[in-house]
């Protein structure tokens, strides 16, 4: 029997559950178990996600669970996951990704663009402010905490007129309703990892040849050349860097990104990488985007 660690909220159980599932398909399938762990994340509501101390704080008690043997694999939004993997754990499966965009939601499913100047829109990403600001610099761009349907009673209950959460999220809980896309490339460009599920386990796991099985090759590579840009620039899950990499039909990888440093200005850089796995596939984009060093 497997047993497969997760944060309570509703979004990470059925993330959780899409693992197993997952398992459930393979030709020896094994029994797993899910298994609640609070995240630090969880435990400080409170605490402004804009602390540099909060990198990892959704995911820095399951690998401490995993690594002491509690659990046999970890399920993490891999958008959570620190920059740095611990010493003697690694990732053997990423799912294939969901939709990775974000989306706003509004009262009455008023365009976004349309609101009112001075209208409040509810975000805790540095990343997503950045962008939206230089679309929208009238709006009140205002922090909030809380899990996906947490924010959308912001909405209903008229604290906030809108909100930005992920597409993935929203699918995952069967929640899109009217939510309003955001574009990735000239908008609102997404955090690295965002839409897809990693499965981290021990190195030397005796699960590692069943969890490699659910591994999906494309996710994989867009996925871990998204964290080796966010990692050239400096930064963890609270930077204010989107990354995406998409296939491309003509072959190789179309890289989107953009940055504000300091919460000041905003890039955007694009490239076609013919092999994202190349050590230096990404170091023109990065330098161009005003990676330190």
């Amino acid at each position: 029997m497997i047993v497969l660690g997760t944060r309570g909220s509703q979004l990470a159980l059925v993330q959780a559950n899409l693992v197993v599932a997952a398992l459930r398909r393979l030709p020896s399938a094994p029994e797993a178990v899910v298994r609640v762990v609070h995240s630090d994340g969880d435990l400080n509501p409170e605490a402004s996600l804009t602390d540099p101390q909060v990198d990892g704080w959704f995911t820095s008690r399951l690998q401490q669970e995993l690594a002491a043997g509690s659990i046999d694999a970890a399920v993490h939004s891999a958008k959570d996951l620190p920059t740095a993997t611990p010493m003697g754990l690694t990732v053997p499966a990423y799912l294939e990704r969901a939709d990775p965009r974000d989306m706003v939601i509004t009262r009455a499913g008023v365009p976004w663009l349309e609101l009112a100047p001075g209208c409040r829109l509810g975000t805790s990403s540095p990343r997503r402010t950045a962008q939206l600001e230089a679309v929208r610099a009238d709006l009140n761009f205002c922090r909030v905490r809380g899990n996906v349907p947490t924010r959308l009673r912001l909405v209903d209950q008229g604290e906030v007129d809108g909100v930005v959460v992920a597409a993935a999220g929203l699918l995952r809980l069967g929640l899109l309703g009217e939510a309003q896309p955001l574009d990735p490339h000239s908008v609102c460009t997404p955090a690295a990892g965002q839409g897809a599920i990693a499965v981290e386990a021990r190195a030397d796991s005796g699960w590692l040849e069943v969890l490699a099985a659910l591994d999906h090759l494309p996710t994989r590579i867009a996925v871990e050349a998204e964290r080796r840009l966010l990692r050239r620039m400096g930064g963890g899950c609270q930077l204010a860097l989107g990354a995406l990499a998409e296939p491309v039909s003509a072959g190789g990888w179309l890289v989107s990104a953009a940055y504000s440093a300091g919460g000041v200005g905003l890039r955007r850089e694009a490239a076609v990488i013919p092999d994202l796995t190349s050590r230096h596939a990404l170091d023109d984009l990065a330098r161009r985007l005003g990676a330190p060093g």
